[in-house]
């Protein structure tokens, strides 16, 4: 008896000891691992922000997609109540029929994926479905499937505005506004913790939210949506047409430098990256570098009367082909004999040898102190991805001296020009290009606002004087019929540009524009517009219908006055 005594003393006292060190002194490891196994943390997802254009359209949104996924280690047959009250045991290949059924997909595929690895608690069975797919899923009531939200990124106006607002891949941001504003639009996701049980089912009741999620800002671009469709319709039909290698287009508000449309062809569908080369996937008219041509001349022009060189009268006596005294050779495009033009003249007539003549009027240095001024040599202060800055050398050889007059010998990109443009237009006050208006935060903050910086440039005697003289460009040129806009005064200048070789000189490839400003008495808007190598036409002919269409477009949609008064009809020759 005593032995038997001793014996169950001890027994119990080894059990209370136990009890004792599970209970006290390793309770807290021990709660720790349990709810490691019980408690499962998931991300609450977070929707990046919108892009929208200066209306408020969206270009660019973030939807809900989900992940099916399943626990292996807990997938079984399961009893299901019907509508009619009934129970039905379901097995693992009719749950696994039903999803496919729903999804696509075939049941043999996610049987596999089901029964891989037994012991793991979780496998991947479709990615990506939608919210009613999700709810379909959802009602079929199979404990061991779980759906994993995810953000996937839609662009619901395709291709319009593509070459801009660019595009978001598996590894995030990849180009456009999408990587250069991510700072904006990137949101953080939050996290949330719920308990199980140990059939894997969530605890009702049990979710916890650990961290919240923050959602990204909303960019507002200075692009109208509607505008820049019309605009990428207008240059993608006529580029077919000329077998154009790529084309350029763009519309800037005069008063505060934003761009209303800025078109690209060919232009990416964000919705279906790869169904562009990619050369194409970001906007050409920041990236791509060329010699602009006979639409520098207004620029020229402008420094010659702002400093004083001359005037619209100036008068000179141009030869077809001009041999310099310092040995540079300049020619125009067609044959002729000696043209007594002014400098009117010279820009209606669009003539090299002319513009070389009184452009070099000033000296070498202060043309080139002009030019940097308007912004060539650097990219603009938008930055946008991959942006190039152009190629503006301090110092030219004998030929430079004279190509740089009319736009050859200095590499520009599409944006400069507008830029320098709507500060001719502006009344030679320079406003930095905008593209984004501001970025919302979700809290109301607004920040990316546009810079208030400005340049003045040339007087504005000397813009209002340039923007008349290319008048005659319009009402006297050779493209008359084709820039003419009934009921408005138009400013504009057509060129004509070589592209150079590789391997130096010039070949049969040409880059056309027609450069515009309406209207000319009170100017609001600048368009230009560019085609790069056409094979068709190979004048600034080839540009002239686009520019009237977009720039008719333009004063129709913001309602701009028709002119009141004519202009001043400056004499071409003398």
């Amino acid at each position: 008896m005593a032995i038997a005594i001793l014996m169950t003393f001890a027994i119990v006292g080894v059990f209370v000891v136990r009890l004792v060190d599970i209970q006290i002194v390793k309770a807290a490891d021990f709660n720790t691992e349990s709810f490691d196994k019980r408690a499962i943390e998931t991300p609450v997802v977070a929707p990046r922000g919108e892009i929208v254009d200066t209306n408020g359209v969206v270009l660019a949104d973030s939807v809900t997609r989900y992940d099916i996924t399943a626990s292996p280690r807990n997938a079984g047959e399961f009893n299901r109540r019907e509508d009619d009250g009934s129970i039905s045991k379901v097995t693992v290949l009719q749950a696994v029929t039903e999803i496919a059924a729903l999804t696509g997909t075939t049941a043999n595929d996610l049987l596999l994926a089901v029964t891989a690895d037994p012991t793991s608690d979780w496998a991947m069975l479709v990615k990506g479905v939608d919210i009613e797919t999700f709810r379909a899923i959802r009602d079929l009531g199979i404990p061991w499937i779980y759906a994993q939200p995810q953000q996937h990124r839609t662009y619901p106006a395709g291709a319009v505005a593509g070459n801009l607002v660019g595009f978001v891949g598996t590894d995030g941001p990849q180009n456009g506004l999408e990587a250069t504003e991510d700072s904006c639009l990137a949101s953080v996701d939050g996290v949330s913790t719920y308990e199980r049980g140990a059939d894997g089912v969530r605890l009702p009741g049990s979710t916890v939210t650990t961290r919240e999620a923050v959602p990204g800002g909303t960019l507002q671009l200075t692009i109208d949506r509607d505008l820049q469709w019309y605009v990428q319709q207008a240059i993608a039909e006529q580029a077919v047409a000329l077998g154009a290698e790529s084309a350029m287009a763009g519309v800037v508000r005069v008063s505060d430098g934003h761009l209303m449309a800025l078109a690209d062809y060919p232009a990416v569908d964000p919705n279906n990256v790869n169904g562009t080369d990619i050369p194409f996937y970001g906007s050409r008219a920041f990236s791509y570098m060329f010699e602009p041509g006979s639409i520098m001349k207004a620029i020229t022009a402008s420094m010659l009367v702002n400093e004083g060189a001359a005037s619209p009268t100036t008068r000179v006596t141009v030869p077809g082909i001009w041999h310099t005294p310092d040995g540079a050779r300049i020619r125009d495009s067609a044959p002729h004999g000696d043209m007594r033009w002014t400098l009117t003249g010279v820009l209606e007539q669009s003539s090299n040898v002319g513009m070389s003549m009184l452009g070099t009027r000033l000296k070498a240095g202060v043309r080139y102190d002009y030019l940097r001024k308007y912004g060539f040599g650097e990219a603009t202060p938008i930055h946008f991805q991959g942006e190039a800055s152009g190629i503006l050398a301090s110092n030219w050889n004998t030929q430079q001296n004279y190509d740089t007059t009319y736009g050859q010998g200095v590499s520009v990109t599409f944006a400069q020009m507008l830029s320098a443009y709507q500060a001719i237009a502006n009344g030679g006050k320079q406003v930095p290009l905008t593209l984004v208006e501001s970025c919302t935060a979700p809290d109301g903050t607004v920040t990316s606002t546009p810079s208030t910086d400005t340049e003045q440039i040339i007087t504005p005697k000397a813009a209002a004087t340039t923007v008349a003289m290319l008048e005659s460009v319009v009402t006297g040129g050779w493209l008359s019929s084709q820039l003419s806009i009934p009921g408005y005064r138009i400013a504009a200048k057509t060129g004509t540009a070589e592209v150079a070789l590789p391997t130096g000189g010039y070949g049969n490839d040409f880059i056309v524009s027609v450069a515009g400003i309406a209207p000319a008495e009170n100017p609001e808007y600048v368009v230009i517009v560019t085609y790069v190598k056409p094979h068709i036409m190979k004048s600034s002919a080839a540009a002239a219908p686009t520019f009237r269409k977009i720039m008719t477009q333009v004063l129709k949609t913001y309602r701009v006055p028709p002119s009141t008064k004519p202009g001043p009809g400056y004499p071409t020759t003398w």
